[in-house]
């Protein structure tokens, strides 16, 4: 007996809310994510697994990508359990939880892509991998002569495929377990490259006379850099809201990244946003960004060259200044179709379509298409793969090997 035992306390059957445990013997246990679940009422509370116990302590909680549902619970977890992540990931939650007035009082430790690094009897060596997440990485976790591989999420049809496909060609080796996400198993989303996104984008901006206004996530660098690209290509110039802009800014030290002060880039200071920003006490952000920034007023003047983030937030204070959408304008919603659901994004498309805007659906997923989570399980092999972050894993099994199906809470022996 190794006494190794993993227990999936959230995510065996949805998609987000991730929160895995690895347990040794003497008590020693990691936890893999602390995932706020999609569904989640924004003013829930208490939304840690019950089974997942809050009293014994954790060598470390491991975060493999600053998504909400895999980091969302810190803010619940005991401030005594330390934190490790990628350096990326920590300065990305620590910005975000400071656009909410929180913060986080865990001690966080950063590790490198490739390195492997000790918390008590484990040893986890983080791999840097493709996802809509800046920062996404897969974690091989050794304790006991068992090894442990969790997926976290991921794709390969995005810029950094290239490290997923070097993790296929040469695997680790033997593996006990292989945690993995099945987020696109059962669907027919769109995993289309980012290279041959930014060709349609680019031909979207040349055939629209007017602006072109655009709906995605500030934190899906991806689609940033893609939109940033095609801006260059047509002479546009993309308009961002000010927090896109502390993202790119806070990620400044990570690669050659857009970022304020770049040209055919400017940044849009919002009365709305401005206040959220002084009462966090951050006004100083606000001040810096003045040099790179863009009324809203002369967004509404000029209407050829603009491609400007839109949401629900900024769309009220847009129409303040006269910012009205028009038949010569297009609008596009680059982010999962299912989004359009929510009440906002009803608020978002009644705004455009009501103008008589063009729409248009430009995406391509952050998760990898059913054909590769396939290729992606045999090139990794295990003896054993445990399927988590999906919905259709009950139907879609065929080519992935020995399945060991789990509950959420149900433990599971090494």
């Amino acid at each position: 007996m190794t006494g190794v035992r993993l227990t999936v306390h959230r995510s065996t059957h949805e998609i987000g809310g991730n929160c895995i445990e690895i347990s040794a013997a003497d008590g020693h246990r990691v936890i893999l994510d602390v995932g706020r679940p999609l569904d989640a009422p924004e003013d829930a509370r208490e939304l840690l697994p019950k089974s997942l116990d809050l009293t014994a302590p954790v060598d470390g909680v491991l975060i493999s990508h600053p998504h909400m549902d895999h980091y969302g619970l810190l803010e619940e977890a005991p401030s005594n359990w330390p934190v490790f992540s990628g350096a990326a990931t920590q300065r990305l939650i620590q910005l975000s939880s400071a656009m909410f007035g929180k913060t986080l009082t865990n001690a966080f430790a950063s590790w490198k892509s490739g390195a492997a690094f000790q918390i008590g009897p484990f040893v986890v060596t983080p791999f840097l991998i493709d996802h809509s997440a800046f920062d996404a990485h897969m974690l091989l976790i050794e304790v006991c002569g068992r090894r442990i591989m969790y997926s976290g999420d991921f794709r390969m049809h995005g810029r950094k495929f290239v490290l997923v496909h070097r993790l296929m060609a040469k695997p680790p080796k033997q593996l006990d377990v292989l945690l993995m996400e099945g987020t696109n198993l059962g669907s027919d989303k769109p995993c289309i490259t980012e290279d041959d996104l930014e060709g349609e984008f680019a031909e979207l901006f040349r055939s629209t006379v007017g602006r072109v206004f655009v709906a995605w996530s500030a934190q899906n660098i991806d689609r940033t850099v893609t939109l940033y690209r095609a801006c260059l290509k047509t002479g546009r110039t993309l308009v961002v809201d000010l927090y896109t802009a502390e993202v790119m800014e806070a990620l400044a030290d990570f690669g050659k990244l857009p970022r304020p002060g770049w040209k055919n880039l400017k940044v849009v200071v919002t009365s709305a946003f401005a206040r959220m920003y002084r009462r966090t006490g951050r006004e100083s952000f606000v001040e810096r960004m003045v040099p790179y920034g863009i009324s809203a007023s002369k967004l509404a003047e000029t209407r050829s060259k603009w491609v400007v983030m839109v949401r629900p937030s900024l769309i009220r204070d847009y129409a303040r200044k006269g910012i009205v959408p028009t038949a010569e304008d297009a609008w596009c919603w680059s982010m999962w179709r299912g989004y359009f659901k929510n009440e906002n994004g009803a608020f978002v498309y009644k705004w455009f379509t009501d103008a008589g805007s063009r729409a248009v659906h430009l995406h391509t997923s952050g998760h990898a298409s059913p054909a590769d989570l396939r290729a992606f399980a045999r090139a990794m092999n295990p003896k054993r793969l445990v399927p988590i972050h999906g919905v259709a894993w009950d139907e879609d099994t065929e080519g992935f090997g020995s399945i060991a199906r789990l509950n959420d809470g149900e433990p599971m022996a090494l």
